[in-house]
């Protein structure tokens, strides 16, 4: 832990303290909880109000245009069909979420990278991992997304349906997607620069806008996208070579094609499951 001598103990005790294995990813457990838990206290509004305050009506959003389309088409897919997703769309993902578009020279740092989203300080702490599992023209595997040439570098060969259930905690829903992209932490490049416990905070949102770009991206692409915070980190880590401390994996989002004739579809036990199980938050 010499690496994270700036951001102990806080972000330390953080860090180590949230890595997990084993979640109950079970959609029978999550409703029997949820269920109890709604009768012991209702479920937080998703919004937040001021009672007795004006409010000061606005226009409607504008929403013509091919970017609000798409950012209202957006949603968390669990159900893919089997067609194999196009080579040239994983390109394009990986290139407009984590690729370089430029470099750029700052007079005290040297050559900082410039990418689609921001990054605290600039140093783009995030790396991405792909277990390509149907992609056409590409051969099942792990391997590396290297950002600053465009390309995919094999780590280990072979990747099954089984293998993105493991790595996402037993979420079997998503095990027939095509492709899943594994963010990890280099938190050597935010801690070189950062040396409060704070900037721990800026590694974590970062993989948030990546994933959100991502979304956004395979969306327009007309594919199925999803993302997952519920990961096995120390299964992942293995299979990547890392030690969870230097790197770290944080993130997991993926794609799959979508199923014919739907514009989104859930997985099927999941949306019963939620069928039921919203009216009886609803009479809390």
């Amino acid at each position: 832990m010499e690496a994270w001598k700036y951001w102990s103990p806080a972000a330390g005790f953080f860090h180590t303290s949230t890595r997990a294995d084993e979640i109950s990813t079970a959609p029978a457990e999550i409703e029997y909880f949820l269920r109890r838990r709604a009768k012991e206290q209702p479920m937080p509004l998703p919004v937040k109000r001021y009672p007795g305050k004006p409010l000061i009506p606005l226009p409607n959003p504008k929403v013509a245009g091919e970017l609000p389309a798409v950012l209202l088409a957006r949603r968390t897919w669990r159900r893919f069909s089997p067609q194999r997703v196009e080579l040239s769309d994983l390109a394009t993902l990986l290139g407009l979420t984590w690729g370089v578009q430029r470099w750029f020279q700052l007079p005290t740092l040297g050559r900082v990278a410039l990418k689609t989203a921001p990054s605290g300080g600039c140093l783009h702490p995030i790396e991405v991992y792909v277990l390509a599992r149907r992609v056409r023209g590409l051969r099942p595997g792990l391997y590396h997304y290297a950002s600053d040439r465009h390309g995919l570098e094999l780590l280990k060969r072979g990747a099954t349906s089984g293998q993105i259930s493991k790595y996402l905690a037993g979420q079997s829903w998503y095990s027939p997607a095509a492709a899943l992209m594994l963010m990890t932490g280099v938190f050597g490049r935010t801690q070189w620069k950062y040396r409060t416990p704070r900037a721990y905070r800026t590694v974590l949102t970062e993989t948030g806008q990546l994933c959100q770009t991502f979304c956004l991206v395979a969306t327009w692409l007309g594919l199925a996208p999803f993302c997952s915070l519920a990961l096995a980190d120390s299964k992942i880590e293995k299979d990547l070579g890392l030690d969870g401390i230097q790197e770290a994996v944080l993130y997991a989002t993926g794609i799959g094609s979508r199923p014919e004739g739907t514009e989104w579809a859930p997985d099927p036990e999941f949306r019963e499951r939620l069928g039921r199980l919203i009216p009886a938050l609803d009479s809390t």
